[in-house]
């Protein structure tokens, strides 16, 4: 089963709305069954629901976050995906620096989306519109579909 991974700090606001409608589309083609989606933070603690914002927001987009729980990344984790999708630069060169066995597996959201390789901003943490970061997430998931899907079966046989 191809499985993908969403990083960001918290995993608390970006990563568990960029699960939710990455799983979303799988659902709406018929494939949640065959895959594994899941979110992490670099910077968190385990066990804590998402923030109420995003609770907020992604209802406003169809998705369900309230059986969200926070986990921390580690190397077990990552292990564990096929496909380590991040929402920062910060996020990436961190996680390369602590398994570097792993830096053909993560990707930031915005380069897997064809765009210019650029930071989605923290609505937990910086004082940025948390709706329109959603959105924001909502879109380069839909946008990054393909070539998250295609990545993460081509990895597939390529476990670390």
């Amino acid at each position: 089963m191809p499985s993908v991974l969403f990083i960001c700090t918290g995993n608390l606001y970006r990563s568990p709305i960029a699960a939710a409608a990455f799983l979303r589309r799988l659902e709406q083609e018929g494939l949640s069954e065959r895959w594994v989606v899941s979110s992490a933070g670099t910077w968190t603690r385990t066990g804590l629901p998402a923030h109420p914002e995003a609770l907020l927001a992604a209802k406003d987009l169809g998705l369900d976050l309230s059986g969200h729980r926070s986990r921390v990344v580690d190397a077990e984790v990552l292990a564990g995906n096929d496909l380590i999708v991040v929402m920062e630069q910060g996020h990436k060169e961190a996680l390369v620096n602590a398994f570097p066995a792993l830096w053909g597996k993560i990707h930031l959201l915005s380069e897997l989306a064809e765009q210019l390789p650029y930071d989605i901003a923290d609505p937990v943490n910086m004082d940025v519109d948390g709706r329109m970061v959603a959105g924001q997430v909502c879109e380069l998931v839909e946008q990054g579909y393909t070539e998250i899907s295609r990545l993460a079966k081509s990895r597939r046989g390529h476990k670390s």
